[in-house]
């Protein structure tokens, strides 16, 4: 499952950040910084709240802070679903 399917106040835990390599083996810069920011796997990760016009962006929580991620962004990381958290 990706972190863009995951439904508001659901709870997850990070698996993966997926990398596309893009023009002559340069480094996907997205998912690079998307790990320097935290989004790491065995980090449990939570949806705060979705944009009102299709989705977009997704406020994302992971400890005490939260992120802005666009769906594209949102779409590269796969995760392992919890349940619903409180």
């Amino acid at each position: 499952m990706r972190l863009s399917e995951l439904k508001v106040k659901q709870a997850a835990v990070i698996t993966k950040v997926n990398r596309q390599t893009v023009d002559e083996g340069k480094a996907d810069l997205i998912a690079s910084r998307l790990e320097t920011l935290g989004f790491i796997p065995g980090t449990p990760v939570k949806v705060i709240a979705k944009g009102v016009f299709g989705g977009d962006p997704l406020l994302i929580q992971i400890g005490f802070t939260r992120f802005a991620l666009r769906k594209a962004e949102a779409h590269k990381i796969e995760i392992s679903s919890q349940g619903t958290a409180t």
